[in-house]
């Protein structure tokens, strides 16, 4: 069975952006040799990447005008886009669904392959974890407290017990950790 994996990278105070869209300077600090090797490891291993219409635009904007290995592998890969409110999608390799975004990961779940892994996406990501479709979470977390911006895990998520599966501490002084359902 393919699984549904998320990569988020968070201050260690919670958040995954700041008080803006796409306010990530706090990735700067953790970023390193071995995220990039994570990166390339985590894109090798996928099917698909999943992002929420949000995620997707900043996404496909800042990719498509980058180089290098990460770039090349982000703009092959097959990506999803789930979103109500966009007409097309245009990055490389990118489905538009517009229907039920649990129903249509579970189909791909049970179809097997590699992995699906879901990148920044808070809204997308939170109805996953409620719909208990999530089967690992792995958090990069970022050696900063940025006091406030938008929480990865807001309040009123389902509780989910889970566990440790690995920990990869970084020499920038952030830490991977992999969780399990």
């Amino acid at each position: 069975m393919r699984k549904l994996i998320m990569w988020n990278v968070i201050t260690l105070d919670g958040y995954f952006e700041g008080n803006q869209n796409w306010d990530l300077s706090f990735l700067n600090i953790v970023w390193g040799q071995e995220l990039e090797k994570l990166s390339i490891e985590q894109l090798n291993a996928a099917d698909y990447l999943v992002f929420g219409r949000v995620t997707y635009e900043g996404m496909a904007e800042y990719w498509t005008k980058e180089e290098g290995e990460i770039a090349d592998l982000m703009n092959a890969i097959p990506k999803l886009v789930f979103s109500k409110t966009l007409k097309s999608a245009e990055w490389n390799n990118t489905t538009l669904i517009s229907q039920n975004a649990s129903a249509e990961i579970k189909k791909l779940k049970e179809q097997g392959g590699r992995d699906m892994y879901v990148f920044g996406s808070a809204n997308l990501s939170e109805t996953f974890v409620n719909d208990d479709l999530f089967d690992e979470y792995r958090i990069g977390i970022a050696p900063v407290i940025l006091g406030s911006g938008r929480p990865l895990f807001r309040q009123g998520i389902a509780s989910k017990k889970l566990s440790l599966v690995s920990t990869q501490p970084l020499m920038t002084g952030g830490v991977v950790l992999s969780y399990s359902r």
